[in-house]
């Protein structure tokens, strides 16, 4: 095992690096620097202490490289809590894009309901009883997507020989479809909010925003004047669960909401980096309630509607799906077809009327007469 000794652009330390090559990524640093010339006995300790480290991260750099192909886990590798596993799985692995497995984690303590699990509890039957409460408890996909990154870190678990043989792997990631269907706003229902006043108008701006761009919350109540590139056209956003950037052509009134927000913003003394001030999630629901049943809407508003809504009357005018897919932020139909869609027809008693009418056929008229 070679050290790299760099020194830094002033001078006046020397940091080490790990030498496992001359490719990309092979020379990771060991995070140790002593100072080059020490001025006081305070940096001429640090010197000292850190060296002493420097040699236990080299020792323990060593035995890991032995270690490889072998069913040996190092101790210093080894994690007795599974916890703290699944901890730093998830500190590695964080994004905004991934935001489905800290969310796993906060799910997986409750479950435990305890602060240690050693990982010879987790077995095949305990994976299956998470699943059934990640069941119980959530509904959609948000089941699946839990219980899937969940599976990430076994399998990773699993090849840092934790564990002999995956206990996760013959145990599927289900979903969970809601029984509750969302309501599907109709173009006579748009009219009716736009030409209602709410009290809360940044609420209203940001609902019909997802209206006419097919937004979630939480894309909406994150969108920042920076993501906007051309508030006249486009609004460029990554889309958080595939991670590829969307441009969403914006209609008319998509535009006038956003040219009144600037206004707004540009009257205050400090340009606010959110497009739109909102309050929480439930908190906006409750209003989006309100204003719902001000406009005289019988339905069971909440924000999720607003996307469905924006896909189902697209849909409607022959839209094809992959154009929808793609102005929803999704690389297939696959979600189109099973989630954004009409789910029910609009006016059952024009759809039923549309089968052939008994006035053309003179026989059955005269049936019980």
């Amino acid at each position: 095992m070679n050290l790299l000794k760099i020194p830094n652009k002033k001078g006046d330390k020397i940091f080490f690096y790990y030498d496992l090559g001359r490719e990309k990524g092979q020379r990771p640093s060991t995070g140790i620097f002593i100072y080059k010339r020490p001025k006081d006995q305070v940096q001429k300790n640090h010197n000292v202490e850190a060296l002493k480290l420097l040699e236990i991260k080299k020792g323990q750099a060593i035995i890991e490289q032995q270690a490889i192909g072998t069913p040996y886990i190092p101790q210093h590798k080894f994690k007795a809590n599974f916890l703290d596993f699944y901890e730093e799985y998830v500190k590695n692995h964080k994004s905004e894009d991934n935001r489905h497995l800290p969310c796993s984690l906060a799910k997986f303590k409750k479950f435990i309901g305890r602060d240690f699990i050693a990982p010879k509890e987790i077995t095949e039957d305990f994976c299956k009883r998470f699943r059934k409460y990640l069941l119980d408890c959530l509904t959609g996909e948000t089941p699946q997507n839990y219980f899937a990154r969940f599976k990430w870190v076994v399998n990773a678990a699993t090849k840092e020989k934790y564990f002999l043989e995956n206990p996760a792997e013959n145990v599927s990631a289900t979903a969970n479809p809601s029984v509750a269907l969302k309501e599907i706003i109709e173009v006579e229902d748009y009219l009716a909010l736009l030409t209602t006043p709410c009290h809360n108008e940044e609420i209203s701006q940001a609902f019909i925003f997802c209206l006419y761009t097919g937004l979630r919350w939480i894309d909406v109540s994150q969108l920042k004047w920076a993501d906007v590139k051309d508030s006249s056209l486009t609004t460029r956003l990554i889309q958080s669960k595939t991670g590829h950037p969307v441009v969403i052509t914006l209609h008319p009134i998509a535009q006038k909401i956003l040219k009144v927000q600037k206004n707004k913003a540009t009257n205050n003394a400090t340009v606010p980096e959110l497009v739109f001030a909102l309050p929480t999630a439930n908190g906006a629901n409750k209003m989006l309630g309100i204003w719902a049943t001000d406009a005289g809407l019988n339905k069971a508003i909440t924000w999720s509607c607003a996307r469905l809504s924006f896909s189902v009357l697209l849909q409607d005018k022959n839209v094809d799906s992959a154009t929808v897919a793609y102005l929803l932020g999704h690389t297939t139909t696959k979600q189109v077809n099973r989630v954004y869609k009409r789910h029910r027809p609009k006016d059952q008693q024009a759809t039923i009327s549309k089968l052939p009418s008994p006035d053309a056929l003179p026989y059955f008229l005269t049936l019980g007469d």
